[in-house]
C-alpha cells in the first residue's frame, strides 16, 4: 500500500485543528482513526507530515543493473539464468543467487519461452537483435 500524500495529511491535520472530531476526519478523508491521531501528533509536536522511508533491505540489484540484464537478454536471449548470474556478479560484483535473477526477470517482463528469454505476448517476442 502507498503512503499518504503529504497533502491529504496536512489537509486532516487543519481539519482536526480547526475543531473537526478526529473520528469525523477519518470519515470523511476515507483514512483510519489511528492515522488521524498519528497525524495529528505528529504536527503537534512539530515533525514533519512527510512520509517516512519504507523499512526493509534494499534492492541487490540497482538502476544500472537492471539496465545491464535487459541489455543481456536483447543480446543473448538463449543463456540460462546461471550464465545471467555469473555475468551480473562479475561486472557488479555483488553476490547474487540464481532465485534473484529470476524474480528480476519477471519483474522486468521477461520470461523463458522456447529456451530463449524476452518479452512475450500473443503475437510477438522483443528480445532477439534485429526482430
Amino acid at each position: 500500500m502507498r503512503a499518504y500524500s503529504e497533502d491529504l495529511r496536512q489537509k486532516v491535520v487543519t481539519a482536526v485543528y480547526r475543531g473537526m472530531p478526529k473520528a469525523q476526519a477519518a470519515r470523511l478523508f476515507d483514512i483510519s482513526l489511528s492515522s488521524v491521531k498519528r497525524y495529528a501528533k505528529l504536527a503537534s509536536q512539530g515533525h514533519t507530515l512527510a512520509a517516512k522511508k519504507r523499512p526493509g533491505r534494499a534492492p541487490k540489484l540497482d538502476q544500472s543493473a537492471r539496465k545491464l540484464l535487459e541489455e543481456d537478454i536483447r543480446e543473448r536471449p538463449a543463456a540460462t539464468v546461471k550464465d545471467r548470474r555469473r555475468f551480473l556478479e562479475h561486472l557488479t560484483g555483488k553476490s547474487l543467487s540464481e532465485p534473484t535473477i529470476r524474480r528480476w526477470l519477471k519483474r522486468l517482463g521477461f520470461s523463458r519461452k522456447k529456451g530463449l528469454w524476452g518479452r512475450w505476448n500473443e503475437t510477438s517476442f522483443e528480445g532477439l537483435p534485429g526482430e
